[in-house]
C-alpha cells in the first residue's frame, strides 16, 4: 500500500482532515483513499467529534485520482474504501453520520467533485476550477457523480458538466448549487472552519437527527424520514441537551451541549 498523504488534527469538536500531496497536485492514490476513509471513520465513531472539515494543502485541492496507482485496482473491481469503514463518497459503504464541510481551491477535478457531492457544505475559493474529465477519457465517473449530480444539482446542470467534460468556475458552481459559499482565494479554509465551528456548538443529537432525516427524505423517501422523525422525537425532546437548550433560552445565553 502506498504511503498515505492524509493528515488529521482535532480542534475542539472539529476534526480537520487534510489532503497533503501537493507535489502531485494532491492526486489520490490507494493509500490516500484508505487513509481518508480512516479519517472519516474516526469522525463517525468518536463521540467527542461533531463536524469534519476537509481541505487540501497547496495551490489545488486535487487533480483527481492517481490512475497509475489506482487504475489496476479499479480494473480488478476493488472498492475505494475498505469493507466496514465509513465511506467519504457514500457509494462503497456507509456515509458519515456527522456533517462534513469542504474547502476547495485551484484545480478541483473528477474525484474532488464526487467528494463534494457527498459532503454537506462546500466553500470554494474564487479561483476554483471544476471539471469532470472522464467522458473525454473513454470512461465514466466512478466516485458517485453519476448518482448524486442529478439528485443534488438537477438534470440539466448535471448533464452539462458530466457529458461535456467542460471546465467551470466558482460562479457557475455556486449557481448550480455545487458550492454554498464563494470567498477570495486563500480564505476558503477559514470560512469552512467558521461554519463547522458554528455547527459544532449546536446540540449533537439534533444535528445528527437533522442530517439523517434530511438524507432519508432526499435519498429514500418522505415516509422513511417521517418514521425516523417519529422515532427520534421523544428521545431528543427528553434529552439533557433539550433541557439545557431551554435553560439557555430562559437565561439568554448560548447552550453548552454534551450530546446526551
Amino acid at each position: 500500500m502506498p504511503a498515505a498523504h492524509i493528515t488529521t488534527r482535532v480542534d475542539g469538536h472539529v476534526l480537520h482532515i487534510g489532503v497533503d500531496r501537493p507535489e502531485k497536485r494532491n492526486a489520490f492514490d490507494r493509500g490516500m483513499l484508505h487513509a481518508l476513509a480512516e479519517a472519516y471513520d474516526r469522525l463517525a465513531t468518536d463521540d467527542d467529534l461533531r463536524v469534519g472539515v476537509v481541505s487540501a494543502r497547496g495551490d489545488h485541492f486535487s487533480a483527481g485520482l492517481d490512475l497509475a496507482d489506482v487504475g489496476p485496482a479499479i480494473a480488478a473491481g476493488e472498492p475505494f474504501v475498505p469493507e466496514g469503514m465509513t465511506d467519504p463518497f457514500g457509494i462503497w459503504g456507509e456515509p458519515c453520520p456527522k456533517p462534513v464541510v469542504m474547502a476547495v481551491q485551484g484545480v478541483a477535478f473528477t474525484l474532488t467533485i464526487e467528494l463534494a457531492l457527498a459532503a454537506d457544505i462546500i466553500v470554494a475559493a474564487d479561483d476554483v476550477r471544476f471539471r469532470q474529465l472522464e467522458i473525454g477519457r473513454g470512461i465514466v465517473p466512478f466516485g458517485g457523480a453519476t448518482i448524486r449530480a442529478v439528485r443534488n444539482l438537477g438534470w440539466g446542470n448535471a448533464m452539462k458538466f458530466l457529458l461535456t467534460g467542460e471546465e467551470f468556475g466558482a460562479e457557475e458552481a455556486h449557481r448550480i448549487g455545487l458550492v454554498q459559499e464563494v470567498v477570495p482565494a486563500g480564505e476558503q479554509l477559514a470560512a469552512a472552519t467558521a461554519i463547522a465551528e458554528t455547527i459544532a456548538k449546536q446540540a449533537p443529537l439534533g444535528v445528527q437527527a437533522t442530517l439523517r432525516q434530511s438524507r432519508l427524505s432526499r435519498d429514500v423517501s418522505t415516509d422513511a424520514a417521517i418514521a425516523d422523525m417519529h422515532a427520534s422525537l421523544v428521545p431528543i425532546m427528553t434529552s439533557e441537551d433539550a433541557a439545557e437548550g431551554l435553560r439557555s433560552f430562559v437565561e439568554r445565553r448560548d447552550g453548552v451541549y454534551q450530546g446526551k
